[in-house]
């Protein structure tokens, strides 16, 4: 295959046929996916029936597994599950990528509304100028696309501008994005990336274009061209339309701050999780396989791991070494039906899945999982093929009410298995992800009889949990290597990860979320508090003549400063206000990506609610002191 091929969201260096044996073939597998191409004019529907219509065929044409019956899988009521691979490909991070594109869009409309105010403020100094155009005959239309070619061309100035700033960004983000977005290796400024960037542009720039257009390009003459005198103050309605701008700049910033501020909690939220294990970033981990061709016998599979184990636990600065089919959050993860023999089943009836897990003893020592009541596995539990399992702390209280109850009980995964007792009860682990609650878990040992309908069952891809101060050192990992590679030294070692990096792929989402969210946030703060600034300001300076005559008549300076900054602080209060309501419908959103925080978090809503408002009072206080200093003289000469 070529350098470039992918598989879904893979990048394989070896690809393997499947190799079924017919006669070891039964129901019930449901381990693989399938992926086809409809013929030209077929539709999903009709695929999903015809899907539907083989099910059926199936039932006949391949035997139950050993102890179960052909009607237990007619009335499990198998149907078929087709959609597009885009789908399955993007999964549910189409919707994370939406959210951060109308974040974005927010900060878009908020530089949109400061730009706007700009414009406000250059046509208002032009309106005997577009008096003296309309005098001389000058139409709406043309005065209006003189306005509008003005900021299309500062939209375009600014999109181009993007695009080379865009560049150096795209890089780091990419280095900085989690391997979880699909398609990765794909994101590019193309050709779509500039069409998007021009159109943009260019709707940018009609936005902010069309406030002063629809305000200032059809003057009224007379009042135009007597205005300017000293004695003629501007209106307020001169000022409305750039405080309502400010008033929007406020409450799209306040959504995206309490946004910000929900991941944050998230965040915060998900570090707090006890995992089930402790100390991640001294966790070493690697994965080898050791193939039925290489090593027939299950007992010297595991006899060489435990090999393995001893070797690696003789490297210096290891304190312990255990092996597992996988650790949590790595997502190798297996389910099925699970029998308790204290409990009555009727015929065709499923019992619930259950995760499970296969361990060696000192797997949960190792990996610091409290034990909640029994013992661990031994060796010689393994080596006698003694009939034992372990299970969560949650799947005991389900079943059997408390930990230590469940001592003594026995489950079987086949209906022709044979019962194995439970020895222990350890703490749950969250194997899914930290985000995801602790499922139900059972601990079987590594290597037994009769299990899944093979005499001698073994898990012949391991990853080995090496506790050290050591780890991620290229010394360790190069020592580690050369004690696995002294038992045999064909092995492959793979997926070389602390714990710590395995268990932050699991918070990767959250966490990119979170920046991404973060640096909306921090742009439209910062926006906003320049709109505010320059809103006030403008307006102190065009009350220079007002200020100096109030200071003349003996107004105090705290009197002047307190005018001023309330009038900041009563445009930042009014877009706070429209901001929570705003937020609180559309953060709802955002409730699938939050863990333990509501949409609605108060603290949340308060903290933004009161950084903003301060942010307001001293964006506002800076034109305020400056006014309150003037000079009355100088002040009463102004224009």
């Amino acid at each position: 295959m070529p350098q470039s091929f992918r598989f879904l969201d893979e990048k394989p260096d070896l690809i393997l046929p499947f190799r079924f044996d017919r006669a070891k073939t039964n129901l019930g597998n449901f381990s693989y996916r399938g992926i086809g191409r409809l013929k030209p004019g077929v539709t999903l529907a009709q695929a999903n029936a015809d899907v539907g219509r083989m099910l059926p065929m199936v039932l006949t044409r391949f035997p139950p597994p050993p102890g179960f019956s052909a009607k237990l899988f007619e009335e499990a009521r198998i149907q078929p599950n087709l959609r597009p691979l885009k789908q399955e490909v993007v999964g549910s991070l189409g919707k994370v990528l939406w959210v951060l594109m109308g974040s974005i869009g927010v900060v878009l409309l908020i530089a949109c509304a400061n730009v706007a105010n700009l414009l406000l403020v250059r046509a208002e100094g032009r309106q005997q100028e577009f008096a003296v155009r309309v005098a001389i005959g000058a139409s709406w239309g043309r005065l209006a696309s003189a306005l509008l070619m003005e900021s299309m061309v500062l939209g375009l100035l600014g999109g181009i501008a993007g695009l080379f700033l865009a560049y150096g960004a795209l890089r780091l983000l990419l280095s900085a994005a989690p391997a979880f977005l699909p398609r990765i290796d794909n994101i590019s400024i193309d050709a779509p990336a500039l069409l998007f960037t021009l159109a943009i542009s260019v709707l940018a720039g009609l936005l902010f274009g069309l406030i002063p257009v629809i305000k200032h390009a059809t003057p009224r003459v007379t009042l135009a061209l007597r205005a300017g005198g000293r004695t003629l103050s501007q209106s307020k309605e001169a000022h409305r339309a750039r405080n309502t701008l400010v008033v929007l700049q406020m409450a799209l910033a306040v959504v995206l701050l309490i946004s910000s501020g929900l991941m944050i909690r998230t965040f915060q939220a998900l570090r707090r999780i006890q995992p089930g294990f402790t100390d991640p970033a001294g966790l070493q981990t690697l994965r080898i396989f050791i193939p039925e061709a290489q090593v027939k016998e299950p007992a010297r599979v595991v006899r060489m791991n435990q090999e393995m184990q001893e070797k690696l636990a003789a490297v210096p600065g290891v304190t312990s070494v255990a092996f597992a089919n996988s650790v949590p959050t790595d997502g190798y993860n297996s389910k099925d039906v699970l029998f308790a023999e204290d409990r009555v089943y009727r015929e065709g009836q499923l019992p619930p899945l259950r995760h499970f897990k296969f361990v060696a003893p000192g797997f949960f020592q190792t990996m610091g999982t409290r034990l909640v009541a029994g013992r661990d596995f031994t060796w010689t539990d393994l080596y006698d093929h003694r009939n034992t399992c372990i299970v969560s702390e949650n799947m005991a209280r389900e079943m059997w009410h408390d930990p230590s109850a469940a001592l003594g009980k026995r489950i079987r995964e086949g209906a022709k298995d044979p019962w194995r007792e439970i020895v222990g009860v350890v703490a749950d682990m969250r194997i899914n992800g930290a985000d995801q609650q602790a499922p139900t878990t059972v601990y079987w040992p590594i290597l037994m009889a009769g299990f899944w309908g093979n005499p001698d069952f073994v898990q012949r891809g391991v990853v080995f949990a090496v506790h050290t101060n050591r780890a991620g050192t290229e010394s360790f990992l190069q020592q580690a290597r050369q004690a696995v590679w002294s038992i045999d030294s064909d092995l492959p070692i793979s997926r070389i990860r602390t714990m710590e990096q395995v268990y932050r792929e699991s918070m990767a989402r959250s966490s990119f979320t979170l920046v991404m969210l973060a640096v909306a946030g921090g742009m439209a703060l910062l926006l906003g508090i320049v709109g505010i600034y320059g809103v006030i300001s403008y307006s102190v300076s065009q009350r220079t003549r007002e200020m100096g005559i109030r200071i003349a008549l003996g107004a105090p300076q705290s009197a002047l400063q307190g005018m001023v900054v309330r009038h900041g602080l009563l445009l930042a209060a009014v877009g706070v206000a429209i901001g929570l309501g705003s937020a609180a419908a559309l953060t709802r959103i955002l409730a699938s990506m939050l863990f333990e925080i509501s949409p609605v978090d108060p603290l949340t809503y308060s903290a933004v609610s009161v950084v903003l408002l301060a942010a307001a009072a001293i964006a506002s206080y800076v034109p305020a002191h400056r006014a309150s200093r003037v000079n009355p003289v100088v002040a009463l000469r102004a224009e």
